[in-house]
């Protein structure tokens, strides 16, 4: 599963992307037989018997468990923050990976009542990708390396992995690869993020138009949108997707961050998301959007706009009730109740 040095290193993830695995048809096809046999009417559940297929499908088991979910947060520092796109300075990055790990944020309580494991991965905070108004966040080299790290980072990642984010700036450079990806401008590409007022927010538009007018003409590819107005997480947070693709591990995606690194992968191959469901649609303006040109239904809408992987976390209560209403309730043969017809 590791990227090769080449002359091209993108190269060799756009081979690796074309030739993802697909979903089990033998776990889909019995988790269709099985979800048709249960003591309830077909479709009562709603979205629960999709998720109880799409979990077995892609975890390529018949039944589907959730017993050992991950959440993995990528951090990362951005040098456009020095043109006041945040509420919070990017000392804050760091800071906050430290309460990461003393166990004291929020993602920390939302896994004791998911019941997850959490990794944080530092990607080079003391050194801020350049801003990329001015400057290219990384080299295609320095980004596949970056992809191929996020890749490894979620190697034996569990049975469900949930990716979030931390890094002050980063709704900023999620706008800018937004706004490369799928077009409009760059107003309707930022949002609030940490908290920033009327003028905070006319700074990240105008920030996002300064880095789509200094790449003009170098934004028609996917990855190197990515190499140019992305972040060392978001490249990261795309290796773990591909990543878990490999493993048959399916993915929850928080919020919108998140979204843009999953987006680079949607427009580099359909159906490169499949594996991938969207935890929430978060208060960031732009997120439902870009869940739209994704593919992707939300299964939560709840204000939420921390990142921090909190939103996945939260969604995996729903995925394991699923898993477990599928596998727990009784057949009709099983209850002695008549089926549909009988």
């Amino acid at each position: 599963m590791s990227v090769s040095a080449s002359a091209l290193p993108f190269d060799d993830i756009r081979n690796l992307v074309r030739q993802l695995p697909g979903p089990d048809p033998q776990a889909m096809a019995k988790a269709r037989a099985r979800e048709a046999q249960l003591t309830k009417p077909g479709g009562s559940l709603g979205r629960l018997e999709e998720i109880a297929e799409w979990l077995a499908s892609w975890q390529g088991r018949h039944p589907a468990m959730v017993l050992q979910p991950q959440v993995a947060i990528f951090a990362a520092n951005h040098g456009v923050t020095q043109r006041g796109v945040s509420a919070f300075p990017a000392s804050v990055t760091q800071q906050m990976v430290e309460n990461f790990a003393a166990g004291g944020a929020a993602i920390n309580q939302l896994c004791k009542a998911a019941g997850a494991g959490l990794k944080i991965f530092d990607l080079a905070l003391d050194i801020p990708t350049p801003d990329i108004c001015e400057a290219a966040a990384m080299s295609e080299a320095d980004c596949a390396a970056t992809i191929a790290f996020g890749m490894e980072a979620v190697a034996g990642g569990g049975d469900l992995l949930c990716i979030g984010e931390m890094g002050i700036g980063n709704t900023t450079v999620a706008a800018a690869v937004c706004c490369s990806l799928f077009g409009g401008k760059a107003e309707d590409w930022v949002g609030q993020g940490t908290g920033v007022d009327a003028e905070g927010l006319a700074r990240k538009a105008a920030a996002v138009q300064a880095a789509m007018e200094f790449h003009k003409g170098h934004l028609s590819d996917p990855l190197e949108i990515l190499r140019r107005v992305g972040g060392r997480e978001i490249a990261a947070m795309a290796g773990a997707i591909i990543a878990a693709r490999v493993q048959h591990i399916p993915v929850l995606l928080d919020g919108f961050v998140v979204g843009a690194a999953a987006a680079v992968l949607h427009q580099l191959q359909p159906g490169s998301l499949d594996h991938c469901l969207a935890a929430h649609v978060s208060a960031e303006a732009a997120h439902g959007r870009l869940l739209e040109r994704i593919g992707k239904k939300p299964l939560l809408d709840l204000n939420m706009r921390l990142g921090e992987g909190s939103g996945a976390a939260l969604a995996i209560s729903i995925i394991r009730a699923a898993a477990v209403t599928h596998a727990g309730m009784a057949t009709f043969e099983q209850a002695g109740v008549s089926g549909p017809g009988g």
